[in-house]
């Protein structure tokens, strides 16, 4: 099996987007700089707001996630990856127009739960209201019999606050604060597992920073890519 290029689908936010692709650069092991995997970066900070979407107060980012998959489609991207939790609401929509596989970053995170963690049966999810709303993490991870615990409805709105009055304007220290007292809160309810379920809280919060392992999708992510474009997987 040959080596593919990977596409990354991006702008969902560009410094999410450039972040993953540094996990890429870092999840690969090289001597020299031709070791690593061929990758095309499409930041398109033009796709509308997944969360409106998904609430139904915005348009759908279905066309402009199109345009970036096709154009990364043409400039010989073999593989599609999405560094956007919310907008794998979207992706079976995108999937069906375009000639490229799209790897599912909330799937695999999924099955990552269920393997490296024996016995885990509550995950706190720490997402946009529209991914929580969307219930996509739900729907995989009760495949591996982990049940999903949300914030509380004020803790909710902390979320949503610390995601784009702060991590998305930059005040990533900020953000993180109010992302821990989330987390902690979660825990107290019984999670045993904190996932990062929007590539702005991948930014801030790492497995290390609570009593209970992080799972963070993008890093997962970024692993995942490089095995199948070595051909590994």
């Amino acid at each position: 099996m040959g080596e593919k290029i990977i596409g990354i689908l991006g702008g969902m936010g560009p410094e999410a987007t450039a972040d993953l692709f540094l996990r890429i650069i870092k999840a690969t092991r090289v001597e020299r700089d031709q070791d690593h995997p061929r990758t095309i970066v499409y930041s398109n900070s033009k796709v509308p707001d997944r969360t409106a979407a998904v609430l139904g107060e915005g348009e759908s980012p279905v066309p402009e996630m199109l345009r970036a998959a096709r154009g990364l489609e043409r400039a010989g991207a073999e593989f599609l990856i999405i560094p956007c939790n919310t907008a794998h609401n979207f992706i079976d929509e995108v999937r069906e127009q375009v000639g490229v596989p799209i790897l599912n970053m909330i799937e695999l995170a999924a099955i990552s739960a269920g393997s490296q963690h024996k016995g885990l049966s509550k995950a706190g999810l720490i997402a946009t209201d529209g991914t929580l709303k969307s219930g996509i993490y739900e729907r995989f991870f009760e495949q591996q019999g982990i049940r999903i615990l949300a914030p509380s409805q004020g803790q909710q709105a902390l979320v949503m606050e610390a995601i784009y009055r702060h991590i998305k304007t930059g005040d990533l220290e900020g953000g993180r604060g109010m992302l821990l007292e989330v987390s902690g809160h979660l825990i107290e309810v019984g999670a045993q597992l904190v996932v990062c379920g929007c590539t702005e809280v991948s930014l801030v919060l790492k497995d290390g920073d609570l009593s209970v392992p992080v799972l963070d999708p993008v890093q997962n992510l970024a692993e995942t890519a490089v095995k199948f474009a070595l051909g590994e997987v």
